[in-house]
């Protein structure tokens, strides 16, 4: 069965189609989704067999999984994250939202079907209405990982009707938000005791240092 397709505006989303996506992700389903870098595959990570398929998808094995998620806001990361310091707080608020992905030390209500046998998780406030609106009506995180691979270009990580062509019988809802950026987001580990950029990506974030 081919996935529904939605045509969302980015700065003001329609909030019937964000339910229903939510919906979607309630029952287990899996999307394709825009963020403020390149598009996203994602579910909800509380849903493993919804894991299991974006593993699937993505091609790689759910036991070695290093999956990271998008959170609504702060107050949401502190949840899912332990240990992180007042200069790490301070470094997060006035970076996010934007195109950072940071790594913190995760706590046990991280489910293991997304983090696997880590000890630390990946985590995102995009700076896009979408998939923000997607995870405050969920209730909790969704699953951000992109949909190419980190080191080649595809035209269709950009255009959301090749995404349709290429990923429609292999997941639920694909939202078009406009076409998406091809540089993926900057990650920083801040699990350790110094800062480390372990990608460089769309975010600089010596401005925020």
């Amino acid at each position: 069965m081919a996935a529904e397709y939605f045509k969302i505006h980015p700065e003001n989303p329609q909030q019937e189609k964000i339910n229903r996506i939510v919906e979607i992700l309630r029952k287990g389903g899996v999307i394709i989704y825009p963020t403020d870098t390149i598009y996203g595959l994602g579910c909800d990570i509380f849903n493993s067999k919804a894991v299991e398929k974006v593993c699937r998808i993505k091609g790689i094995k759910k036991d070695k999984s290093t999956l990271s998620f998008i959170c609504d806001d702060l107050s949401q990361i502190s949840e899912y994250t332990r240990n992180v310091s007042t200069p790490i707080f301070k470094l997060m608020k006035k970076a996010l939202p934007g195109p950072f992905t940071f790594i913190l030390d995760a706590t046990s209500k991280v489910p293991k079907s997304v983090n696997a046998k880590r000890k630390t998780i990946g985590i995102r406030i995009p700076d896009h209405n979408i998939p923000r609106m997607l995870v405050k009506e969920l209730g909790n995180p969704i699953i951000t990982t992109s949909i190419r691979d980190e080191d080649e270009f595809l035209e269709y990580s950009t255009d959301p009707e090749l995404i349709y062509e290429k990923f429609s019988n292999l997941v639920d809802a694909i939202i078009d938000g406009g076409f998406g950026n091809n540089i993926a987001s900057t990650i920083v580990d801040c699990s350790g005791n110094e800062i480390e950029v372990v990608r460089q990506g769309m975010g600089d974030i010596e401005p925020f240092l």
